[in-house]
């Protein structure tokens, strides 16, 4: 898209609806954790100072990643639903947690949206400086309805691999959360065709009705979704992620290794690495404890919530000389596919380099160079998460924590206790 041709904002009536969602929602959490809820929070300050930076959406030169690891404050039965042959997806993409419990949604889990109520009200109305999370495609949007509500609640359908055939590091919403993190336009190949299997099919969910199929995009070929990032109004974006990918609860509080998802945010978004603020939360899990009696859809108030805001990260120190690596390696894949075009070895636009912000070859998805990257950036940023845990005044976690192999300890069963004696919820 040129950037003549690139909208400044999405429709009248869709801000309106999303001022609507993310206010009613944010001032319902805030209600919450106020007036029915103990609520601590650490380190918000120095949080709210950058949100002001942020506020004139031309004016930003970066997007904003915020990390959450929720720490138990005692350990809950939880149930654990992980692939059938029990193997670990340690290339799989982050997994979110977002609540919404009623008679025909299974339960979510709270920490996004209750931990935003802890922002102060004048916050929570401008929808351009809010945060952009990932929700469980088959749970947060069955249906059009629900598909809205969602979108309108800046909300990406990510797809569990699982649960489904389209999950994974290297799916669409991924390639939306980098692009929101950066600066439109993008250049990019043409979107994939919607096709229909059937004549029976249901036509493709595109929640706004007021824009053009141009500026949304697909998960899995069927569906259609609104592409927030084609719009300049969302330059730089904010977007909130769950690095574990679960949730996990020990009650040691040791973190699971980090899933690669974030990597991919940290590494590609352009032109400018995102800030990143790692935050350390505990409480939410007892907010909707998996052993809660009837009514299970009401949340329990006279809970405590803790929400600590880390420091930003001085992310050109901490990322930087990763983030020259990946270009490097951009450089010589694009080269490579150039010279294997010109000698007849591949065809079409792709071959010659032009593909677009967050959309990569297969040398740059498995690579070993692009895997190791992947990892090295992994574990920095769960060293970040790690300094706000011992400002806790949590002691240092085992080394081999940050590991997937010191994982495979909790065994491959599909629900219950882990061999390790935690327990773990694929949300």
């Amino acid at each position: 898209m040129a950037p003549e041709e690139q909208p400044a904002a999405p429709s009248l009536p869709w801000r309106c609806g999303s001022v609507a969602v993310m206010g009613v929602v944010g001032l319902l959490s805030r209600g919450f954790l106020a007036g029915l809820s103990n609520l601590e929070v650490n380190g918000m300050d120095k949080f709210l100072q950058l949100l002001d930076e942020r506020k004139d959406v031309q004016g930003r030169q970066r997007g904003l990643v915020t990390g959450e690891f929720r720490a138990p404050r005692h350990g809950s039965p939880l149930q654990t639903k992980q692939p059938a042959d029990g193997k670990l997806s340690h290339i799989s993409s982050f997994q979110p947690r977002i609540c919404l419990t009623g008679a025909s949604v299974p339960p979510f889990r709270l920490d996004d949206p209750l931990i935003w109520g802890s922002l102060p009200l004048r916050y929570m109305f401008n929808p351009d400086n809010l945060r952009w999370s990932l929700a469980s495609h088959d749970l947060a949007f069955p249906n059009k309805a629900l598909s809205l509500f969602f979108s309108l609640g800046q909300t990406l359908p990510c797809h569990r691999l699982a649960h489904s055939p389209h999950g994974g590091l290297f799916q669409p919403t991924i390639t939306q959360a980098i692009r929101l993190l950066s600066r439109a336009p993008f250049s990019a190949p043409p979107p994939p065709t919607i096709q229909r299997h059937d004549s029976t099919a249901a036509a493709p969910d595109i929640p706004d009705p007021f824009t053009s199929a141009a500026l949304t995009y697909t998960t899995t070929g069927d569906d259609a979704f609104p592409a927030p990032a084609a719009y300049a109004s969302r330059r730089h974006g904010w977007v909130h992620i769950f690095p574990e990918g679960k949730v996990h609860q020990k009650e040691d509080r040791t973190m699971r290794y980090f899933k690669w998802g974030v990597a991919r945010l940290i590494l590609e978004s352009e032109p400018h690495c995102p800030d990143v603020v790692p935050m350390w939360v505990e409480g939410p899990q007892q907010v909707m404890h998996e052993g809660r009696t009837f009514p299970r859809f009401l949340p329990r108030p006279g809970k405590t919530v803790s929400v600590t805001f880390g420091e930003r990260v001085d992310v050109d120190s901490v990322f930087g000389d990763l983030r020259a690596r990946w270009r490097r390696l951009k450089e010589r894949d694009g080269e490579q596919r150039r010279a294997a075009a010109a000698a007849g070895e591949e065809e079409g636009k792709g071959a010659l380099g032009e593909v677009g912000l967050g959309v990569l070859s297969e040398g740059l998805k498995y690579g070993s160079e692009a895997v190791e990257l992947r990892k090295e950036c992994t574990m920095r940023m769960r060293e970040e998460v790690l300094k706000v845990r011992r400002s806790m005044g949590l002691p240092d976690e085992d080394p081999k924590a940050g590991l997937v192999e010191t994982w495979a300890m909790e065994g491959g069963k599909n629900e219950g206790k882990m061999d390790d004696d935690s327990w773990v919820k694929d949300t």
